[in-house]
């Protein structure tokens, strides 16, 4: 049956766009370790941007979700939004909220934005700005609370700490009580500073577990319209799953290169010289890389490989042995 393989498809059925590594906070479980400083020095400059989203209408590329880094603090991105909308391309924005006044909550109503999804890590200020220093839990709760006022109606993500799982339920219900369509959350990702910070800050598997099912009986006795979304894998078993069964996506980090999966270092095609079908064609090609499968194969026995995620070799480069 069509559609049941990556191979399937003549192009992706989405693409993860990685604006800019840049982003005005320094989350303590960061998977790609971004802050204010952490712009990369050749990332995709304005006119190089534009080019890539006229391609992707041209690819034909359904669905491109926005990401980062925060990608509303881009100047150009709100150019690269219309371009991809004009195009008839849905989008998706994963933000932290610091950027959407009202003037932005109008724009990003007015181009129908399929999802928008803001990060909060807690029910409490203090919470949440311990989790992510130098972010705001008042601008962001007022971010939420101007999308949804427009009929955005965000998703809310939490990403669960050894800091705030003692707040996910309350988490729960501010996003009941702010009108979101869904609360998402799931184990956090060892990668990026949140590897860096593990031994600090993650929680136990017991206590993720146990904090899983308050959360599932909590949400299922409440009766209320906001959906609950538990991803069900951590970063390992995500990546043995995609290699058994890889997603028909293309992930382009900050400077154009394409990934396999955020949480691996492979990097099978660069769009300041490849064009999409050439990308797509390396991307499907690198999953049965001998490479990259025995690179998934020595994580599960050695976690420690993990620091090399937020990296970009091309397949066959000699990093991938160390």
């Amino acid at each position: 049956m069509p559609g049941r393989a990556v191979d399937d498809y003549r192009a992706p059925l989405f693409l993860a766009w990685q604006l800019t590594n840049r982003c005005g906070a320094r989350c303590v479980h960061c998977c790609e370790e971004s802050g204010p400083d952490k712009a990369w020095r050749d990332e995709l400059d304005r006119a190089e941007a534009l080019e890539l989203a006229g391609r992707i209408v041209d690819f034909g590329i359904p669905y491109v979700a926005f990401g980062g880094g925060e990608p509303l603090g881009v100047p150009h991105c709100w150019e690269l939004f219309e371009r991809l909308s004009a195009g008839g391309v849905a989008l998706k924005i994963e933000t932290d909220g610091s950027h959407i006044d009202d003037a932005s909550a109008e724009r990003l109503a007015r181009l129908g934005v399929e999802c928008v999804q803001v990060s909060v890590d807690g029910a409490t200020a203090a919470t949440h700005e311990r989790v992510r220093p130098g972010s705001s839990f008042d601008a962001t709760v007022s971010a939420i609370r101007r999308l949804t006022a427009r009929g955005l109606a965000p998703q809310l993500v939490f990403v669960p700490t050894r800091w705030n799982l003692h707040e996910m339920i309350g988490a729960f219900d501010l996003a009941v009580e702010l009108g979101c369509s869904a609360f998402v959350t799931g184990p956090m990702m060892r990668i990026g500073r949140a590897a860096a910070n593990w031994e600090n800050i993650a929680c136990s598997d017991e206590d993720w577990k146990a904090g899983v099912r308050a959360l599932q009986e909590h949400a299922a006795s409440s009766n209320v319209a906001t959906a609950l979304s538990i991803y069900p894998w951590d970063i390992l078993a995500e990546i043995e799953q995609r290699l058994a069964s890889p997603q028909a996506m293309l992930l382009v980090v900050p400077n154009g290169k394409v990934k396999l999966l955020n949480a691996l270092p492979f990097a099978p095609a660069d769009l300041r010289r490849d064009s999409l079908e050439q990308a797509w064609r390396a991307y499907r090609d690198a999953w049965r890389s001998p490479d990259v499968r025995a690179f998934i194969a020595r994580c599960r026995r050695d976690p420690q490989l993990l620091k090399h995620a937020n990296k970009t070799w091309e397949s066959g480069r000699t990093e991938a042995t160390c």
